[in-house]
């Protein structure tokens, strides 16, 4: 029993040390990782979509940023705006950093604190739309 439990302890230390620090690492894994995985692959066969290589092309469009605050899990988030703000930050660059355009403006608390007003209602429909868009623009996304 010894064995299992130093087994499962150390396992839990070492197998996500990007998540291992405080701040937004720490705020993904307790907040966003139970759906989107702790890699940023979702679920896509039960409507989690895939984040890696794709979430910074949301930030192309004002409704593709404004949609990464507004959707239910980071609008209903129980983090504060300038935790959720750090977490957006955070994410775009760790599953998505080659997508992320080069005039990126980091998510500011006040921003997060007005778009959490205004959530999406049809997550689907409007992520689709949205996608329909980039996807116009050239981008590859799924």
């Amino acid at each position: 029993m010894r064995t299992l439990l130093l087994t499962l302890a150390l396992s839990s230390a070492c197998a996500t040390p990007a998540l291992a620090g405080a701040g937004p690492q720490r705020n993904f894994l307790n907040n966003c990782a139970g759906c989107h995985q702790m890699d940023g692959s979702g679920a896509p066969k039960a409507g989690i979509p895939d984040m890696r290589g794709v979430v910074g092309h949301f930030l192309r469009l004002p409704e593709g940023r404004n949609f990464l605050v507004q959707v239910p899990g980071t609008a209903n988030s129980p983090l504060g705006h300038a935790e959720t703000a750090a977490l957006l930050n955070w994410m775009v660059r760790a599953y998505s950093p080659g997508q992320v355009p080069a005039d990126f403006q980091p998510f500011t608390t006040a921003e997060v604190a007005q778009l959490r007003q205004q959530p999406v209602h049809d997550v689907p429909g409007t992520r689709a739309s949205i996608v329909q868009r980039l996807q116009g623009l050239g981008l590859a996304i799924e």
